[in-house]
C-alpha cells in the first residue's frame, strides 16, 4: 500500500514520535511510504532510508500557504497513495481543504489531544470534517472532548491509541549506571524524571511547587527535567524562588530517553491536559513506577497500575510522591513490570500500526484496553 503520512511539523513531541515511528514500521511491513511536514527543522525524522521526507517549507504568510498546498498537491499527483493520513490541527484541515482540488482516494484526519485549540479551530475542524473519510484521536477521553466541543458529530471519530516501540522503550541495568554517573547520582538516592516540552500545558510550576514540598524522610530526592521550550528561562526562575536549584537539573532536548527512563526511580507527569500521554506508557514500557495528573487520556493509560493526582494540585501530588517513593524496592518492582505488561497488551506499536491499517482499509477500530 502507498500510504502518505502529513504533519504540521517534526519537533520534538509525543504526535512527532508516534508518526515518525508508523513511518518506520509500515516501512519494514512492506508498505511505500512518504512523510511529508509543512515547516520547520525535522529535529525527529524516521530511521528506515526507504521512508520518503518531504518538507513543504510553509511560510507564516497566507502566500506561504498557498505554495505549500501547491507543494504538497503535486507530491500527491506523483506519489499516488492509498491513503493520505495528516496528523495535527494544522495538517488535518489543511488537507482536508486541498482534498476540495485535488481526488484522495482515502484521508484519514488524525487529532492528538484533547485540547487542539480554541473556538476557531474547533469549528474549523466541524466545518470540514465532511471532507475527511475517518477522523481519529488518540483516547476515549480525548474523542469526548472534540465531541462536546462540537468539534464533529458524536460516532464520527474514533480512538487509536499511542503507541511505544517496545524494543527501544526496555529497561537496561547498563544504561542505568552509565546514566547515573554522568548525572551524578548514586545508587542509594532517588531521581525523578519529568519528560516533555517546557510549555504550559506540562504545568512544570506544579511539579517544581510539589518537589519543594516532597519529604522523603532522610533522602533528598533529585529531579530532572528533559525538554525544551519557551518557558525555560521562567522555571529556572521558578526554581530559584523554591531553594530547589541545587536539586533540579535541566537538561534540554534529549535523543536517549529510555535510558534516562531506565536511571530514574519515579517518572512524574504534571500537565493540565493530554490527549494520551505517550510518554508515561513509554515510562511503563521501562518498568518505571509512575505518578502523573488525571488529565485527558492519561488515566487509560495508567489502569490501576500507577498513581494519578488531580491537576494544579501540587500539595496531592507532593503527598503521592512521598508515598510513591517510600514504598519497598520490592513493590516498586512489581509495579514496574505490571505496567510495562499493561503496555505490551494495550499500547505497543504493532497494536498502534495494525490500528491505522485497519482504518486505513475501511475496517473497524481496535478494541478499548484492558482496565
Amino acid at each position: 500500500m502507498k500510504i502518505l503520512l502529513v504533519i504540521t511539523g517534526l519537533g520534538v513531541g509525543g504526535a512527532e514520535r508516534l508518526v515518525t515511528n508508523l513511518a518506520d514500521h509500515f516501512a519494514t511491513a512492506g508498505h511505500e511510504v512518504v512523510l511529508a511536514y509543512f515547516h520547520g527543522e525535522s529535529e525527529l525524522r524516521p530511521y528506515d532510508p526507504r521512508v520518503r521526507l518531504v518538507n513543504l517549507q510553509m511560510r507564516r504568510s497566507p502566500l506561504g500557504v498557498i505554495v505549500a498546498m501547491g507543494r504538497l498537491r503535486r507530491l500527491i499527483r506523483e506519489f499516488r497513495p492509498a491513503v493520505v493520513n495528516s496528523h495535527m490541527v494544522h495538517a488535518n484541515i489543511l488537507t482536508r481543504l486541498l482534498r476540495l482540488v485535488t481526488p484522495l482516494p482515502r484521508l484519514v484526519s488524525s487529532a492528538h489531544s484533547t485540547n487542539e485549540g480554541g473556538r476557531g479551530r474547533m469549528l474549523a475542524y466541524r466545518l470540514t470534517n465532511w471532507l475527511a473519510d475517518t477522523t481519529t484521536n488518540v483516547s476515549d477521553e480525548a474523542v469526548e472532548a472534540f465531541e462536546q466541543k462540537r468539534a464533529l458529530r458524536p460516532g464520527r471519530m474514533r480512538a487509536i491509541y499511542n503507541g511505544v516501540d517496545m524494543q527501544s522503550f526496555t529497561f537496561d541495568e547498563s544504561a542505568r549506571r552509565i546514566m547515573r554517573r554522568e548525572l551524578c547520582v548514586d545508587e542509594s538516592s532517588l531521581l525523578l524524571l519529568a519528560v516533555g516540552r517546557l510549555v504550559k500545558q506540562k504545568d512544570y510550576p506544579n511539579l517544581l511547587r510539589a518537589f519543594a514540598k516532597l519529604e522523603v524522610g532522610s533522602m533528598s530526592p533529585r529531579l530532572v527535567i528533559v525538554g525544551d521550550g519557551p518557558l525555560r528561562d521562567d522555571l529556572v526562575v521558578i526554581a530559584e524562588s523554591l531553594g530547589v536549584t541545587n536539586r533540579v537539573t535541566f537538561l534540554g532536548v534529549r535523543h536517549d530517553v529510555p535510558a534516562l527512563l531506565s536511571a530514574c526511580d519515579l517518572f512524574v507527569l504534571s500537565s493540565c491536559n493530554e490527549g494520551f500521554g505517550l510518554v508515561v506508557a513509554e515510562a511503563m514500557a521501562c518498568n518505571r513506577m509512575v505518578v502523573a495528573t488525571d488529565c485527558g487520556g492519561v488515566k487509560e493509560v495508567v489502569g490501576e497500575i500507577g498513581y494519578l493526582v488531580p491537576p494544579d494540585d501540587s500539595a496531592a501530588l507532593a503527598a503521592t510522591l512521598a508515598c510513591a517513593l517510600r514504598l519497598p524496592p520490592e513493590e516498586r518492582l512489581r509495579l514496574g513490570q505490571a505496567g510495562r505488561d499493561r503496555v505490551i497488551a494495550n499500547f505497543s506499536l504493532d497494536t498502534t500500526a495494525e490500528g491505522y491499517l485497519n482504518i486505513y482499509k475501511g475496517l473497524n477500530q481496535p478494541a478499548s484496553p484492558e482496565r
